[in-house]
């Protein structure tokens, strides 16, 4: 009997296989308007931030196109362009998913780091803050100064171990989810508002307010979130 591995089935992958077979099976036929994200993830009975990752990687393998600000369409074969994978391809982890593993670890990292943060340290967290503000001046979406800020955050704990953990996070950053959501709508505005969110977690870090910096670091993700589930 042939063995096969047995997977792991991220959340919007399960979400997008079914409606991907609704599609193949003409339950919804090319040019429908699919229901909206709401209506999905009640009919599904999950997040809506998973139906947005879902329906992200159905645009990603070609079966629909998201038309702003009128909805998701089932596109026609003949249009649907060559597609990276199929829609039950594991293309990453969703950016909700990302997100929330990061405000679970990072606002406990900036806590630990608050008590201890050298002033060299917080140096180089100004320097990776610049980075930032060049990046959103020159309209780039590399995002190496948010990288290099929460991972010296992750080096002022002095603890090794929540270094790596911090770099596995960001190592996975560069998904093809996330990377279409970057292109469906993030403005300059946006990261300028995460630039001033990251100036204020290193106001909390220099005043060594353990609290504060734990929060500054969960309320710049609540709106990270916010921005991509209504963009």
């Amino acid at each position: 009997m042939p063995v096969q591995a047995i997977t792991v089935r991220r959340r919007y992958q399960q979400i997008a296989d079914q409606i991907a077979g609704l599609i193949r099976s003409q339950e919804f036929r090319p040019g429908d308007r699919l229901p909206p994200e709401r209506v999905l993830a009640q009919r599904l009975r999950v997040s809506r931030p998973s139906v947005r990752e879902a329906m992200i990687a159905l645009e990603l393998a070609g079966l629909v196109e998201v038309r702003t600000g009128s909805g998701t369409y089932v596109r026609a074969p003949a249009l649907a362009p060559s597609a990276p994978g199929a829609a039950d391809d594991d293309v990453g982890p969703g950016p909700f998913e990302w997100i929330q593993a990061r405000k679970l670890v990072e606002g406990e990292i900036a806590a630990v780091a608050a008590r201890i943060v050298t002033d060299d340290q917080l140096a180089g967290l100004r320097e990776a803050v610049t980075t930032m503000e060049q990046e959103n001046a020159e309209g780039s979406t590399a995002e190496l100064g948010d990288r290099r800020f929460h991972i010296g955050i992750a080096e002022a704990t002095g603890n090794s171990v929540l270094v790596s953990i911090e770099e596995a996070l960001w190592d996975q950053f560069r998904s093809p989810l996330w990377a279409r959501i970057n292109r469906m709508g993030l403005t300059q505005e946006h990261r300028a508002l995460w630039v001033r969110d990251h100036i204020a977690i290193l106001e909390c870090l220099r005043r060594r307010d353990v609290r504060r910096a734990r929060a500054a670091v969960h309320r710049h993700l609540v709106r990270v979130n916010r921005v991509l589930l209504e963009g």
